[in-house]
């Protein structure tokens, strides 16, 4: 049940280790450093210059986890390494082309799925697989929803093709990072005993 009008906000995770700014940052800097080893699990598309990765699970995993503040400073965090020069993007890339390229829009997209993840993590919707499963889906298709107009523009492709390049066949994938995430998120509250009215 999400958290009415004049309530205090439900905790998120984090915030059950979270006790100093210090402690935010390491958290913050935990989400970059995982969504950049998933970027790592990467699995090429035919024919689509977007490959299959892992990152999205740990865009939406890690949301969910820190909320909407240190959800979205962790995917800024991933990108600003990356564009300076780490090798944090699918297969050991990093600098501003992928940002700029056909994948920059997926990449683009962590912000705003890691804001709307997080803040309905904040009303508690992680707490539960049926509603867990469907907030994590939902977070991914925030993200190809501002990757596949960008891929248009970028690769110069027309709507439809772009939606078989880039869209159609993260969908499968996409399920089954929801569903990991969605049964991981709720196992951890339990395994922290952390419960709220």
């Amino acid at each position: 049940m999400s958290a009415g009008t004049g309530s205090p906000p439900r905790r998120v995770l984090a915030d059950v280790f979270a006790r100093t700014r210090i402690h935010d940052g390491a958290l913050v800097l935990g989400a970059a450093l995982s969504t950049a080893l998933l970027a790592q699990v990467a699995i090429t598309v035919p024919g689509s210059p977007v490959p299959i990765t892992g990152q999205t699970l740990a865009v939406v995993f890690t949301a969910a986890a820190l909320g909407p503040v240190r959800g979205v400073a962790g995917q800024l965090a991933y990108l600003l390494l990356g564009v300076v020069g780490l090798p944090f993007f699918s297969k050991g890339a990093s600098g501003l082309a992928p940002v700029l390229g056909p994948t920059g829009g997926y990449l683009v997209g962590f912000l705003p799925a890691a804001f709307l993840v997080g803040l309905a993590a904040r009303h508690g919707f992680d707490r539960l697989p049926w509603k867990a499963v469907p907030l994590f889906f939902a977070g991914q298709l925030v993200i190809l929803a501002i990757g596949v107009p960008w891929l248009c523009v970028a690769a110069s492709l027309d709507f439809s093709t772009a939606l078989q390049k880039g869209f159609l066949p993260f969908l499968p994938g996409g399920a089954l990072k929801a569903a990991i995430a969605g049964l991981g998120m709720p196992l951890a509250w339990r395994l922290v005993r952390t419960r709220e009215p």
